[in-house]
């Protein structure tokens, strides 16, 4: 831990923080956001450098942290698996003692979620999961944050999370990382996740980390699931990693595709979202991710506000 920093925070998954901390993220994203749009420069983490670690190739999550840090003041070293030793020639543990060294917060994106946990075992600096095979919170909290915008409860007299009590996520598709957070999201903030994915696909509760079976229903046909949802999402059939089976999941998925009937099975004022990238005609038809209840493009460009928000609190803890 660096001179002047508080107790040490990583943000590996998204249980690692409580709901009030989410209510201040939520609030502190909303203030940044702000900033942005009426471009009023904010740069608290001037002289602060974060190191980017890509196993995994990457857009929304470079572009969002690269130009958040740049926009936050501080600076970015940016390392793939060709640029770096880690777990390669070189122990994480030895990696991560020495790049905690040189830098003051650290974001990997990789395979195994193992990786992310041994390295940040023994980082002196905080370290923020951009992805794994497991969990992909910055998403989740990206699209959080974009539904409570979209609901109203985020406002200039402060964040109601509230506003997610009740509520209900159909996710529809792959019991992967993004479902596994979403099951994670629902126990800490007390909404409900109808999840439907084919047979052999499902989420295992117990790598998904999550104790309250009540934080979710398992639905085997889609359309039920839908169901009076207030917010429909999906992702990508094949993920990164398990393209072998890209062949048969097609197969497999067929009837998961998000589509027009879907969401008329969800409530009237329901939002659609997606991780992207999304393939058109597979995980979700044109008409859908196009359509007047897609929030994607918000949803993406939220990515960089709340990371923001995240970098900051785990930088320098509560402001005011």
């Amino acid at each position: 831990m660096k001179p002047g920093m508080s107790l040490m925070k990583h943000y590996l998954q998204f249980k690692d923080l409580r709901a009030e901390e989410y209510a201040y993220l939520f609030e502190r994203a909303r203030l940044i956001k702000t900033r942005f749009k009426n471009y009023e420069k904010y740069t608290p983490l001037v002289d602060r450098t974060l190191a980017m670690i890509f196993e995994k190739a990457s857009t929304r999550t470079r572009v969002s942290f690269e130009a958040g840090m740049y926009q936050m003041g501080g600076s970015v070293v940016h390392l793939t698996t060709g640029d770096s030793q880690l777990g390669r020639s070189e122990p994480i543990e030895d990696s991560a003692r020495v790049i905690s060294r040189m830098v003051d917060l650290v974001m990997i994106r990789t395979y195994e979620h193992s990786k992310i946990e041994a390295f940040a075992a023994h980082s002196r600096v905080p370290v923020i999961n951009g992805l794994t095979n497991e969990f992909h919170p910055c998403q989740i909290l990206a699209d959080l944050y974009t539904f409570l915008e979209h609901r109203g409860t985020l406002s200039a007299a402060g964040v109601d999370l509230g506003g997610l009590k009740g509520r209900v996520v159909a996710w529809v598709g792959d019991g992967n990382n993004m479902a596994n957070t979403w099951l994670q999201a629902a126990e800490v903030l007390g909404f409900t996740v109808h999840v439907s994915t084919p047979s052999g696909y499902g989420v295992d509760p117990a790598v998904a980390g999550v104790r309250d079976r009540s934080c979710y229903r398992v639905f085997d046909d889609p359309r039920e699931a839908c169901e009076g949802a207030d917010l429909v999402t999906t992702d990508v059939w094949t993920s990164m990693g398990y393209e072998a089976e890209n062949e048969a999941r097609k197969k497999a998925f067929a009837q998961w595709c998000v589509d027009a009937d879907m969401m008329a099975r969800a409530r009237p004022d329901a939002l659609f979202m997606h991780c992207l990238p999304a393939h058109r005609g597979e995980e979700v038809t044109a008409d859908v991710i196009d359509g007047p209840q897609s929030v994607v493009w918000d949803e993406a460009e939220n990515r960089m506000h709340v990371q923001k928000a995240l970098m900051e609190y785990l930088l320098l803890g509560r402001i005011g």
